[in-house]
C-alpha cells in the first residue's frame, strides 16, 4: 500500500496567479519523478511542473484556468515509497521556459518524453480532421505549446506554426500534431514546412529594478540605427575572422620621421592612411575582397573603385564615413580628409552621402588597447579589417631575435564569398605591404 502524498506548487520564482493552461495527468495515471504534471503561464513565460515522486495520482485539485501560486495543492498520489525516502525533486525550482517562440526548421532532433494526456479527463478527442495551414496563411505572431509538445514536433519534424491548436485558448496538443501527421500523410505523403527561413527568439523581458536601483537611459539614435544594421549583418552573413600580424617596426620608424614635415603643413599623421594604401593595394591584388553578392545571391558584382569606410568612435556612437577614391590619393591628402571627416562625425554633421558607398572598412582599436577582436562584417561589404594596439615583440630573423613593432590583424569576411585560404593569403599579403611600404612603389 503506498503513501497518500500531496503534490504542492514548488518555488516558480517571482511569479504569482499564474494560469493552468494545460494538465498532463489525471487520476488513476502511472507517473514517474521528473514527469511534467501541469504546465502553467504567465504573461512572460510558459513552465512546465514535474512531479517530486513516483506513484499513482489519486485525485487533480486544480482545472484549466485555474489561477495558482507557490505551496497551492496540485494534486494528491499515492507514492511508491515513503516520501521522506523520495527524491527531493520538488526542492529544486522548475526554470521558465524562455518566453514562446516557434523555429520554421526543425532543429535537430530531441528525445520525446513519455506519451502523456492533453486534454482533462473525460474531455473527448477531436474527430475532425486538423486544418492544414497554408504557409502564405501563417499568423506573424508565436504558436501557442508546451515546452513537451514543442519537443514532440521537432522530433516528428513538424511546426507548429502549420498546426491549428485546439487547446485550451487556441494551444497546440500531442493530438493535434498527431492527426495533422496522419492528415499530412494521407494527403501527400509529405509534411508540409514552412518556406520563410528561420524565425529568432526574442528575449524575454526582465524588470531590473526587482533587484536594484536602476537608471534608464534612452539609446542615441545612432546605436539604434548602427544597432539593426549589424545585427541584421551578423545573422544574415556566415562571419569568419583571420588573424594575424605585421611588423610595422620600419613603417613607424618612417612615419615618426615625417610627422613633423606634415605638422608644418598642419596635417596631422597617423597609421591609418599608410594603412588605408597598403588595403587599396591588397584589394587590387585580391579584388574578391572588393566585391558584394548580388541581390539574388547568384553572383559577385566587382567594384573597380576603392572607397574605404574607417570607424569613427563618436560620443553618440560609432559610425563609419567613407574616404573616396583612396587609391588616387597621397598619404598626406588622406591624413588631412580623415581629420575632417572625423570632425565632423563627432559633432553630428556627417551627410548620409558620407556613409555610403564603402567596398571595404577599417576598425581600429590601436589608440585604445587590445589584442584582437572579431568585426562584424559591413554588408554589403565582404570584409572587415580590425586592427588592434601594436606591441613590442621579439621575432626570430633566422639567426637571432630582434625587436619588432607588431601589429594585430584581425580580418572577418564573408564566408559565402572568401574561404579562408583566400584570407590568410589577404593578412599575409598586407602584413607584407606594411612591413616593408616601399612594395607600394612596385
Amino acid at each position: 500500500m503506498g503513501t497518500e502524498t500531496k503534490v504542492i506548487v514548488p518555488d516558480i520564482g517571482y511569479f504569482s496567479g499564474v494560469e493552468v493552461i494545460e494538465i498532463l495527468v489525471k487520476a488513476g495515471d502511472q507517473i514517474s519523478v521528473d514527469q511534467s504534471l501541469v504546465t502553467l503561464e504567465s504573461d512572460k513565460a510558459t513552465m512546465e511542473i514535474p512531479s517530486p515522486y513516483a506513484g499513482e495520482v489519486t485525485q487533480v485539485a486544480i482545472k484549466l484556468g485555474d489561477k495558482i501560486n507557490e505551496g497551492d495543492l496540485l494534486l494528491t498520489m499515492l507514492t511508491e515509497q515513503p516520501v521522506a525516502e523520495a527524491e527531493p525533486a520538488a526542492e529544486t525550482p522548475p526554470a521558465p521556459a524562455a518566453e514562446e517562440i516557434e523555429v520554421a526548421q526543425a532543429p535537430a532532433p530531441v528525445p520525446v518524453e513519455g506519451a502523456r494526456p492533453e486534454r482533462l479527463p473525460g474531455e473527448k478527442l477531436p474527430q475532425h480532421p486538423p486544418v492544414l495551414v497554408r504557409p502564405s496563411d501563417v499568423p506573424e505572431h508565436k504558436a501557442h505549446a508546451s515546452p513537451s509538445v514543442r519537443r514532440f514536433a521537432r522530433e516528428l519534424g513538424v511546426n507548429l506554426l502549420l498546426v491549428k491548436g485546439s487547446g485550451h485558448k487556441g494551444r497546440v496538443l500531442k493530438d493535434d500534431i498527431q492527426n495533422f501527421v496522419k492528415h499530412a500523410l494521407s494527403e501527400g505523403g509529405v509534411v508540409p514546412q514552412l518556406s520563410g527561413g528561420l524565425t529568432l527568439p526574442g528575449i524575454p523581458e526582465v524588470d531590473f529594478s526587482r533587484f536594484g536601483e536602476i537608471d534608464v537611459q534612452p539609446l542615441s539614435r545612432i546605436k539604434k540605427l548602427s544597432g539593426n544594421h549589424l545585427s541584421a549583418c551578423w545573422l544574415n552573413i556566415p562571419h569568419v575572422t583571420q588573424f594575424d600580424e605585421a611588423d610595422i617596426t620600419e613603417l613607424e620608424a618612417f612615419r615618426q620621421q615625417q610627422k613633423d614635415i606634415a605638422a608644418k603643413k598642419e596635417i596631422r599623421l597617423t597609421f591609418m592612411p599608410f594603412l588605408m594604401k597598403a588595403c587599396v593595394a591588397a584589394l587590387q591584388e585580391m579584388p574578391w575582397f572588393n566585391s558584394s553578392l548580388s541581390a539574388d545571391k547568384e553572383s559577385l558584382v566587382y567594384k573597380r573603385y576603392f572607397h574605404i569606410g574607417v570607424a569613427v568612435d563618436t560620443p553618440n556612437g560609432l559610425v563609419v564615413p567613407v574616404i573616396r577614391d583612396v587609391d588616387k590619393k597621397g598619404v598626406y591628402e588622406l591624413a588631412t580628409e580623415l581629420t575632417e571627416v572625423s570632425a565632423r562625425a563627432r559633432e553630428g554633421k556627417l551627410s548620409p552621402a558620407d556613409l555610403q558607398g564603402g567596398c571595404f572598412s577599417i576598425s581600429s582599436l590601436g589608440g585604445i588597447g587590445g589584442t584582437a577582436f572579431t568585426p562584424i562584417v559591413n554588408a554589403p561589404e565582404v570584409a572587415i579589417l580590425g586592427v588592434s594596439r601594436s606591441a613590442m615583440k621579439p621575432v626570430w630573423n633566422g639567426s637571432e631575435f630582434v625587436p619588432s613593432l607588431m601589429l594585430p590583424l584581425s580580418l572577418s569576411y564573408d564566408h559565402r564569398v572568401i574561404d579562408g585560404a583566400q584570407a590568410a593569403r589577404f593578412t599575409t599579403y598586407l602584413a607584407g605591404l606594411l612591413g616593408d611600404i616601399r612594395r607600394l612603389l612596385l
